[in-house]
């Protein structure tokens, strides 16, 4: 490591510690009010809230609310009648699609092969998750949790189906029955819940789906680790696919890895504003590899080892990882020349470097 480099790595320490210090309170009810007008619209800019959120984060209190705004089912512009009608568009829409699914059902147990599979798989996962409070409080109704999946398998086939789409769709996918438990506890409304879980997937640019966000995150991680840490990167080279391997961290976006569901929310929250760069779970997924890099290199684990290892990664603080994340970040934009200079067009580094607009 040259001066240069040791340099920034210490800069990176200092930040990093300076923004675990800095624990800020919460966007509050009150201050969430203030930021709207007699009418509903919004005093602050888009800019400026999705600042704070990164900062400090909501509090549970207006979390639902703020929801709607980060994944687009309210506009930003939007007065407060304005989003009424909106919310009873939603409200219809979803009725809707609920009674064209119950009309099609019948068509795809007999035409569609899979059909039947996957609502077995539903079912089956459904089943299994685990819904009740520290008190043995039921907390979900999984009947509900199994509708909202089916609906949304069954329009997603139907519109491929009857429109002849090739576009990237999420269908059904192990692990979208934990992911939805946290947005049914998030809103109380049915249609709320369906549209919220949507607009997330389409946001987050589907991030999180096997065939379309998953392989592109693990080729960009691979890429970044090469880049920022060469020696690790050599050594998991030589391990196999280990790197890949890391899927399920991308596929439930870190779900099983936090203490409790307001740290996920609060991961989530942060993605949802596209700050402080896009892509940023790539970044938290390098941050987390981080945490175990120092244990990997100094026992020369095997690769099943490794991975053991990372899935052991769990009870982390929301708050710790987006302030190491963020530190990472901040290094990365000031070797941004490094990576323009040095890898000018090789491939996911590339790609990395576009999407994070380095």
């Amino acid at each position: 490591m040259d001066d240069d480099e040791f340099q920034e790595v210490s800069g990176l320490r200092a930040s990093i510690s300076s923004l675990l210090r800095m624990k800020k309170l919460p966007i509050h009810s009150s201050e969430w009010a203030s930021y709207f007008d007699e009418s509903g619209h919004l005093r602050k800019s888009r800019e400026y809230i999705s600042t704070q959120i990164l900062e400090r984060g909501l509090h549970p209190s207006v979390r639902a609310e703020a929801w709607k705004f980060l994944t687009g089912y309210y506009s930003w512009r939007s007065s407060h009648d304005e989003r009424l009608t909106v919310d009873s568009a939603r409200r219809k829409s979803y009725e809707s699609l609920c009674n064209l699914c119950e009309k099609i059902q019948p068509l795809l147990e007999t035409d569609h092969r899979d059909f039947i599979e996957v609502r077995n798989f539903i079912k089956s996962d459904v089943q299994r998750l685990y819904i009740k409070d520290a008190e043995g409080n039921t907390i979900a109704d999984k009947s509900q949790l199994e509708k909202i999946l089916l609906v949304n398998y069954m329009c997603n086939v139907e519109a491929v189906q009857l429109l002849f789409l090739s576009l990237d769709m999420a269908e059904y996918q192990q692990g979208f029955h934990e992911m939805l438990l946290l947005f049914l506890l998030l809103v109380e409304k049915e249609h709320e819940i369906y549209w919220l879980f949507q607009f997330f997937l389409q946001k987050t640019e589907n991030s999180c789906i096997l065939n379309i966000g998953v392989e592109k995150n693990l080729a960009m991680l691979k890429a970044l680790i090469a880049f920022m840490d060469p020696e690790f990167a050599k050594h998991l080279e030589g391990k196999g696919r280990v790197v890949q391997a890391l899927f399920p961290w991308f596929c439930l976006f870190f779900q099983r890895v936090f203490k409790s569901f307001d740290d996920v929310w609060r991961l989530w929250e942060v993605f949802l504003t596209g700050l402080p760069c896009r892509n940023f779970q790539v970044i938290v997924a390098y941050t987390m590899l981080q945490m175990v890099r120092d244990q990997i290199l100094r026992e020369d684990m095997s690769a099943d080892d490794i991975l053991m290892l990372c899935n052991n990664i769990i009870d982390l603080e929301a708050n710790d990882v987006i302030a190491r994340a963020r530190g990472t970040c901040d290094l990365l934009w000031r070797r941004k020349d490094k990576v323009k200079n040095q890898i000018p067009c090789q491939g996911s580094m590339s790609r990395f470097r576009e999407e994070t607009c380095l």
